[in-house]
């Protein structure tokens, strides 16, 4: 099965979600097939719709970007420039009715194309996301209306990554993020990244058929 893709260069929080918004409900109402969106998001903090606000720290007035509260699930994180995000508009009534083994198909295709720039990466217990060694990769949180999945996956290619600092993110203490230039010890280009972790995906829901 294919994704069709669109690469949407820098857009807004805001325009990222009313994108999605839109797309799932032509998804729902059977207008075109799976898609996933790839981007970059102007610098913005968002957290899932949860009492729970610790992991912004000290508040939304001391935060050097905005805040935005959305529907996915989890805590705190920061977008921005040089990270890659990734909206998968999925129905996984084609595949298999299966949040979890979504989540683990999303984790197993980022460590896929990780491993195509020559960088190791992998899981780790209990946590959902990607990482390299204690350090982490990629942050993972999707939303889901009647099996058609949203969000989906953000992984540092060459952010400035001093935005994770404000917070704690994803709610995990002491935990130390990293990107791909950084583990790869040299430049790798986003926009050509974003079609290797699309093939990944492709080929990571292709195994969820049946499954």
């Amino acid at each position: 099965m294919s994704l069709e893709r669109h690469w949407l260069g820098r857009v807004s929080y805001a325009r990222g979600l009313e994108l999605q918004d839109s797309a799932v409900r032509r998804r729902l109402a059977g207008e075109g097939g799976d898609a996933i969106y790839l981007l970059e998001h102007e610098p913005v903090y968002t957290i899932g719709r949860t009492r729970d606000r610790s992991s912004l720290r000290g508040g939304e007035a001391d935060l050097p970007h905005p805040v935005f509260e959305t529907n996915r699930g989890g805590q705190a994180t920061y977008h921005g420039p040089g990270q890659l995000v990734g909206y998968p508009i999925v129905d996984l009534s084609g595949y298999v009715k299966d949040l979890h083994a979504y989540l683990r198909a999303l984790e197993e295709s980022l460590v896929a194309a990780c491993a195509e720039v020559g960088v190791e990466a992998g899981r780790r217990e209990g946590l959902t996301g990607v990482w390299c060694g204690g350090r982490k990769l990629a942050s993972i949180g999707v939303g889901v209306r009647q099996w058609v999945t949203m969000h989906g996956f953000a992984i540092n290619v060459a952010p400035d990554l001093s935005g994770f600092d404000a917070i704690t993110p994803c709610g995990i203490s002491g935990v130390e993020m990293t990107s791909l230039g950084r583990e790869a010890g040299r430049e790798i280009d986003l926009r050509a990244f974003a079609d290797v972790a699309a093939d990944c995906l492709e080929a990571a829901l292709g195994r969820m058929v049946g499954g």
